[in-house]
């Protein structure tokens, strides 16, 4: 008998769509905060500097507006779980559009300020199936606003280690964010010998072998949730997490550093 296909998880939307202005919200107090000398560090995101950053994180919700404005495409092209892995292909251009925007918006809050009044204002009538016609492919409106979590709790704590911030995460975008990039491991390795836990936020069983039906699992790995985002998505290496016990991985199916990171 085959193996009983996974359920695709689902997201609620109003959950999704507060998170989104939460979290934005979170940051632009934050970057209130920030003094020149902050906005002029480095990072470890190429040759950007904090500023630099912190303009980027505008485009993570100006995106949603940006493309609501254009026509609906006549087809969905793009699901949720896809978006993981077709962001490679874009990051010459997204690198390229952050530094012009630095520069040519000086005053952040001003910057800030026209993202949030525009996302707030177009989630306020769109409806969930709306089609978007991003980039990388058309999405849904509903699917687009869970990678929203994503850029948005990744880059806040880019900014937090770059700048010494201490910008807070918005929980129910810090659980999204964990959710769908613990299930994009899930799609890079299918398999059921693995259990891959994020408490409080996911569980998810992956990597080819012997499936496990009841019991403590023979292959466990643990972590929080900050660090699986970081390493996910290449900001911490799955040797440095071990070396410093911030992921405990037991069984000879644990190791998950060849599948690491998901996106860059």
């Amino acid at each position: 008998m085959p193996p009983a296909r996974k359920r695709t998880r689902t997201y609620d939307s109003a959950k999704i769509r507060a998170a989104v202005l939460a979290q934005f919200g979170n940051v632009r107090q934050g970057v209130r905060t920030l003094t020149e000398e902050q906005l002029a560090r480095p990072t470890h995101l190429g040759d950007w500097s904090v500023r630099e950053l912190a303009a980027h994180l505008t485009m993570a919700v100006e995106t949603v507006s940006r493309n609501l404005d254009r026509p609906e495409p006549a087809a969905k092209e793009l699901a949720l779980l896809d978006w993981p892995f077709a962001t490679s292909a874009r990051a010459g251009d997204i690198a390229d559009g952050t530094r012009e925007l630095a520069r040519d918006n000086p005053g952040l809050d001003a910057l800030y300020a026209r993202a949030e009044q525009r996302i707030t204002e177009r989630l306020a009538t769109v409806p969930d199936d709306r089609l978007l016609a991003a980039r990388i492919g058309a999405m849904t409106l509903a699917d687009y606003l869970v990678t929203r979590t994503v850029e948005l709790v990744v880059h806040t704590d880019d900014l937090n280690r770059a700048a010494g911030a201490d910008i807070p995460l918005d929980r129910q975008a810090l659980a999204a964010c964990t959710r769908l990039l613990a299930d994009a491991l899930a799609v890079k390795a299918p398999g059921a010998s693995t259990e891959v836990r994020i408490p409080p936020y996911a569980v998810v069983q992956c990597v080819e072998g012997p499936r496990h039906t009841r019991g403590t699992p023979p292959n466990v790995v643990e972590t929080d949730p900050l660090t699986w985002i970081r390493l996910a998505t290449g900001r911490t290496e799955w040797t440095t997490a071990l070396d410093e016990a911030k992921v405990s991985a037991s069984g000879e199916r644990a190791d998950l550093g060849g599948l690491l990171p998901l996106m860059g």
